[in-house]
């Protein structure tokens, strides 16, 4: 099997990721509880959908995905809502403060407390792979925990798992919808290692999506639920060719192969047919 790990980092890393999941799960059939009423074969790996999930013995499937966050809030939303039963709780990890929109916290402070953890469940879901493809990383610039944290962990899975490729999904602040006054900074130190570290960057912007919502889906007051669902359409266009069977599989690697010229100019934009 060629398996793929997800990580999602951050407020908005986890809440795209919740809205990923939700969608692989309704595209695969997988009821909320990880349960698969189509899979006639119960406990074995070897559909096409495996590269994402694991399956027990007892025909559950479980995202290889980890969450993490440097505060328990949004984690705990995962942790009590609909897909509760999907998540196995060592995937969810959370710290007791968060960065506070500042990349030294999420990169030296706070997030160096956290990251051995989080490369320690990684591992483990690594372990559990008999041929682990990649990573898919989602997390934003703008905040601390996603640009501070979310790059001390490329750097480290450059280190670790030097030779898989690593995908990012990365939103990037835009001037008109911003959180924070800090996020431009953020983004450019965060940049520094999405150079280096990862293999092919998918760039997303609040702000692009905001207007898609508005103008082509005629919704007057989009929320994130709105945004993150959109960018789920995406991600899971994106990676339909791994999960289901077909003639033309695409491998991770194949996106770095077709779409970047030189390693360093590796910085995608996605448009969406439709929308």
């Amino acid at each position: 099997m060629r398996e793929i790990i997800s990580i999602h980092i951050g407020q908005a890393g986890i809440q795209v990721g919740n809205s990923c999941w939700e969608l692989y799960c309704l595209e695969h059939g997988i009821q909320p509880d990880g349960l698969m009423p189509s899979d006639t074969t119960v406990g074995v790996g070897h559909d096409a959908f495996n590269t994402f999930f694991s399956e027990t013995s007892a025909g559950k499937h479980v995202p290889r995905a980890v969450f993490v966050d440097l505060e328990p809030t949004v984690i705990d939303e995962v942790r009590t809502g609909l897909y509760r039963q999907l998540f196995h709780p060592e995937q969810l990890i959370s710290g007791k403060e968060d960065a506070a929109n500042n990349f030294a916290r999420g990169h030296y402070t706070v997030g160096k407390e956290i990251v051995d953890l989080c490369l320690d469940r990684v591992r483990k879901l690594a372990d559990s792979c008999t041929g682990l493809q990649g990573f898919l990383v989602f997390n934003a610039v703008g905040g601390g925990t996603g640009s501070g944290l979310g790059s001390l962990l490329l750097e480290r899975l450059s280190v670790d798992y030097g030779k898989k490729s690593k995908l990012g999904f990365t939103i990037y602040p835009s001037p008109q919808v911003s959180t924070a006054v800090v996020e431009p900074y953020n983004s450019v130190l965060s940049t520094h290692s999405l150079l280096e570290h990862a293999d092919v960057a998918v760039l997303l912007d609040n702000e692009a999506i905001y207007d898609i919502c508005r103008r082509s889906l005629d919704i007057e007051r989009p929320t994130y639920t709105n945004l993150n669902r959109l960018i789920s359409q995406i991600i899971s266009s994106l990676t339909t060719s791994l999960r289901f069977d077909g003639a033309i599989n695409v491998d991770v690697t194949e996106f770095q192969t077709n779409l970047v010229p030189y390693p360093r100019i590796h910085f995608m934009l996605s448009s969406y047919a439709h929308v």
